[in-house]
């Protein structure tokens, strides 16, 4: 890419796009425009018509310069008029005064009304092949045509691309129509759908199309997707002259290096590294056109035209079982290969055989999962993404209480709404503000509505566990998420959050218990609870079996069996094994005893330590290989030694 003087001077990043039927003269009129043959290919010009992209700058009275994009108008070509319009603020509808609306007038018409161009107006052609009469009555039918579209009102500017009359009048009507657009944002993420792409000698790989959101330089890192290959900007030309930055609404080549071209095609798109993501489901708003003939239906076979990209997929309708022509519904699109698209899009759906236009609309977000029809939830969840459209804040809100019951990162926040972190921490900021969304204390992001739903939840869950058994102090965590049917990272954090609030205690070895929760007994029961703990404090060592201990402390085996559990509970009492239980206190005496002996005897065999804790083999041998666990004692051989601090690393 070499810097040329042209004296392009400086680019208004608003985007013209022709749109008409074939041989309306479309191209000539563009070329008057520009002074620019927008027919590039040997082929188009060997044939007269328009079969790709056509890209010519026009430059304005005011010395800046805008881009103008000529889109083929044959039905067979449709695919590519669409990837056109998908870049275009205003548009000049072209109709042959000779010829009048035609069957592509319309469907051009269409596709510009779905992809959501609102601005433009109407060349009527070739007025030096027909008599005066009949150029009003060619306006008053192409009237007809646009009414009730965003045509109605556009002005008529009658033209001939052979003689010149009229052309400065169309000049003028753009210009001023230009002067009415604000020029594109160039904030957000750097985005490109790719119209072409070729090797340039010496250069290597050179991408072309027109940026939709943010501004790249050189130097900068693009990443092609569903590529996922990365690679760096050696160059820029925004209409063939060399520049220092391109930005949305630019017509730009660039020049990338480490990727290879033949990789590379049309319906790709280059992007900042780590914001966009390839995606075979679709969220959307669907209008069906007005003159389809046919209703649509859930799983019917078309082609998904969005930026640059066509694909085959199915459609499924969420809110309804059939859409009729000129209704709306909300449905998912499934495709057969991977797509990049963001919120605010917009997309056309065509028929599959033959090839005709159905209808289109906006995209809402990718889809992680397949969607049901006539879910509530579902179309809960699309109804808020579709009001948030055009407001990032609020989209960042419908993605995090999307699933209530899920945490999500900055970073996912990221990717689904395609901006930068530090707009995003804006955003969220705002909303933690406004009481939409909290931060957990690892730093995600949950909806407000999901932690109190989700804690009461946990708390009923918890009080329904006490209920059914007063002598319980706590649950495990495994037996909590069972009974709450959360996703255990969510109810890790949950928990977190509910502790922070005082409301819950999370203990040692997962298990949860209400803050501060007590367990009362009558009078006899926690006379018994005492007598059974006393036991197990005088008996260290060698505690007897709760069936031997009925008579002597007045009760039967099942009631010492809640109270011993109770105790457990309490921490009062420690399951060494499924069939051993001491006293908590025995580990620390236990540890005393052995570390004298150490110091006496050095490294000891279990016989010696069952001697010094005056017990048996059932419990010493159980309770050493306890204090192995929690790296009190250290087995060498047959023998044991104990594990002092200064020699824990040795």
């Amino acid at each position: 890419m070499t810097r040329t003087d042209s004296g392009i001077g400086e680019i208004y990043n608003v985007v013209v796009g022709t749109a008409g039927h074939i041989d309306h003269g479309k191209s000539s009129l563009v070329k008057h425009l520009t002074g620019i043959d927008p027919d590039r290919l040997p082929e188009e010009r060997d044939r007269g018509l328009t079969i790709d992209l056509g890209f010519a700058p026009m430059k304005l009275t005011s010395g800046e310069t805008i881009g103008i994009i000529d889109v083929p108008g044959h039905e067979r070509f449709i695919k590519n008029m669409v990837a056109g319009a998908s870049g275009i603020d205003l548009v000049i509808l072209v109709v042959a005064a000779d010829d009048s609306v035609m069957p592509q007038t319309r469907e051009h018409l269409d596709i510009m009304t779905l992809l959501g161009v609102s601005r433009g107006l109407i060349a009527v052609n070739k007025i030096d092949l027909v008599e005066g009469d009949l150029v009003e009555l060619v306006k008053e039918e192409i009237a007809e045509t646009v009414r009730g579209t965003f045509l109605e009102d556009a002005p008529m500017i009658p033209v001939s691309a052979q003689t010149g009359e009229g052309i400065e009048d169309l000049r003028e009507a753009v210009e001023s129509h230009i002067r009415g657009l604000p020029p594109r944002d160039e904030g957000g993420v750097f985005r490109m759908p790719i119209q072409r792409v070729f090797s340039a000698r010496g250069h290597g790989t050179v991408i072309t199309g027109v940026p939709t959101s943010g501004h790249v330089e050189p130097g900068d890192r693009l990443e092609v997707l569903p590529l996922s290959k990365s690679g760096r900007v050696r160059g820029l030309q925004a209409y063939k002259v060399t520049v220092d930055r391109a930005r949305a609404g630019h017509s730009t080549a660039i020049n990338l290096t480490d990727i290879d071209y033949r990789a590379v095609h049309r319906g790709m798109v280059a992007a900042t590294p780590g914001y966009f993501r390839a995606t075979t489901m679709v969220e959307v708003r669907l209008r069906a056109l007005e003159g389809i003939r046919a209703p649509l239906y859930s799983q019917m076979p078309v082609r998904f035209h969005s930026g640059t990209s066509e694909e085959v997929g199915k459609l499924y309708l969420l809110d309804c079982k059939s859409l009729a022509a000129g209704d709306e519904a909300l449905a998912q699109v499934r495709l057969a290969s991977p797509v990049v698209v963001a919120p605010g899009d917009h997309y056309v759906i065509r028929q599959e055989s033959p090839m005709i236009t159905l209808g289109g609309g906006e995209i809402l977000d990718r889809s992680r999962w397949r969607l049901k029809t006539g879910k509530d939830h579902v179309i809960d969840a699309l109804s808020r993404k579709e009001a948030a459209l055009g407001s990032p804040e609020e989209f960042i809100a419908s993605v995090v209480v999307e699933d209530p019951f899920q945490k999500i990162s900055i970073e996912e926040i990221c990717h689904r709404a395609a901006l930068g972190k530090d707009e995003v921490k804006d955003h969220l900021d705002r909303l933690v503000e406004r009481g939409v969304i909290r931060v957990g204390v690892g730093g995600e992001f949950f909806s407000s509505e999901g932690l109190e739903r989700g804690g009461e939840r946990v708390l009923d869950a918890l009080d329904q566990a006490f209920r059914a058994d007063p002598y319980r102090v706590h649950v495990p965590t495994l037996e909590l998420r069972e009974r709450v049917r959360l996703d255990a990272s969510f109810l890790d954090a949950l928990l977190g959050h509910l502790e922070g609030e005082g409301a819950v205690e999370v203990l040692r070895g997962g298990r949860v218990t209400l803050k501060e929760r007590k367990v009362s007994l009558p009078p006899d029961e926690q006379a018994l609870l005492d007598r059974l703990e006393k036991h197990y404090r005088s008996q260290l060592f060698s505690p007897d079996r709760l069936e031997s201990l009925g008579d002597s402390l007045g009760a039967d085996a099942s009631a010492l069996q809640r109270l011993q559990s109770l105790l457990i509970d309490q921490g009062i009492l420690e399951r060494i094994t499924p069939d051993v239980i001491l006293h908590s206190q025995s580990i620390g005496e236990a540890v005393s005893l052995l570390e004298d002996l150490f110091s006496r005897e050095g490294a000891f065999t279990a016989a010696e330590a069952k001697d010094v804790l005056q017990t048996t083999r059932k419990f010493a041998i159980p309770l050493l290989e306890h204090l192995d666990r929690l790296g009190k004692t250290r087995r060498v051989g047959d023998r044991r030694e104990i594990i002092r601090e200064n020699t824990a690393g040795s």
